[in-house]
């Protein structure tokens, strides 16, 4: 059959389907030194991995959206209203406590990261027939990414989505581990072996969506499930997230769009294009940074600012609305337009 790339074979591969791959394969050949790497290197590992990558992709949805202007004219109320709405809920929200408003922020977060698993599937088996076996891979990545979060809802981790004790107020919940782990197992099951007894019978095999769905298991299951660790969680989390989100904008709002691309974005285009698309966020998501860490966190470095404790409950979420924003245009950036009969 012919392969449902969104870009080419080698493309896909490196930036969209490997990075769980190649990442569990560093974690156990180097699991020792990645540990002293966490405890002798905390600020580098936290500027690669939060501020390059995870922070980085948020910032990479802009072209797709504000900085496309026929995009912006055509849903003004969308572009202009998602900020505000953010702004609004965040203000909300923190009004019942920092934990609250982070709590929420961690659990549409969640929300976002599982969909987007959804819309990779979606993407890669867009060539296939509705049928069961396509709900059946759905089924799969639903059960790939929540039954971890809902084994680290009930169980300690040491790490954190953001905050401390983000999610202990769901530990109060009825005990559910053992339904849903039999569940997850039985749901594992029948998609492998309905993905093996489809590909006989069909004498097809989507190899790019099978890779996805694998590659969510294994990277859901041992960055919350398995191993235990801070470092761990996030390398697998935000690679796994980021890399690939930055790989699609890049792909089919640049590359894909290259014949139609004006303005300053037709630059991007070019050989060196990838660069300054690349330079862009990372110069976006390093001054959100310093904005967090010299006004809120002062984690890994300090300015010494004083910010009265009264100013929070609304620069917290002032400074939340870009990646409250990215949760939520999400929702709509991705979605076909609907045929006009």
């Amino acid at each position: 059959m012919k392969q449902p790339w969104i870009h080419n074979a080698k493309t896909d591969w490196w930036f969209i389907l490997s990075p769980p791959f190649l990442v569990l394969l560093i974690i156990f050949l180097f699991q020792k030194q990645i540990q002293e790497l966490e405890n002798s290197y905390s600020f580098y590992t936290w500027l690669l991995l939060i501020v390059f990558v995870d922070v980085a992709h948020v910032y990479s949805t802009l072209f797709k959206t504000y900085f496309v202007k026929t995009e912006v004219q055509k849903r003004k109320l969308l572009y202009y209203g998602i900020p505000v709405v953010s702004l609004g809920l965040g203000i909300f929200l923190f009004q019942f406590g920092d934990l609250v408003f982070w709590s929420a922020l961690a659990l549409i977060a969640v929300f976002h990261f599982i969909r987007q698993q959804y819309g990779f599937v979606r993407v890669y088996a867009r060539f296939e027939p509705n049928n069961r076996s396509k709900k059946m891979d759905e089924v799969a990545v639903y059960a790939a990414t929540i039954y971890p979060m809902l084994y680290w809802f009930k169980t300690p981790r040491a790490f954190t989505w953001f905050v401390n004790n983000e999610f202990d107020w769901l530990r109060n919940l009825p005990d559910y581990m053992g339904f849903i782990t039999i569940l997850y197992i039985l749901i594992l099951a029948i998609w492998i072996i309905n993905t093996i007894a489809v590909s006989i019978k069909t004498g097809q095999f989507n190899i790019p969506k099978i890779t996805l769905i694998a590659g969510t298991y294994l990277s859901w299951y041992f960055g919350i499930v398995y191993f235990n660790n801070d470092l761990l969680f996030t390398f697998l989390n935000v690679i796994s997230h980021g890399i690939p989100y930055i790989t699609l904008i890049y792909i089919r709002e640049i590359k894909q769009k290259e014949k139609h691309s004006s303005g300053w974005l037709a630059v991007l285009t070019s050989a060196s294009g990838i660069f300054i698309f690349i330079g862009i966020i990372l110069v976006f998501a390093f001054l959100e940074e310093f904005l967090w860490e010299t006004l809120v966190w002062n984690e890994h470095f300090s300015m010494n600012l004083t910010i009265s404790e009264g100013l929070l409950p609304f620069l917290i979420p002032l400074l939340a609305v870009p990646q409250l924003t990215h949760y939520l245009l999400d929702g709509f950036i991705w979605r076909k337009p609907k045929k006009v009969s």
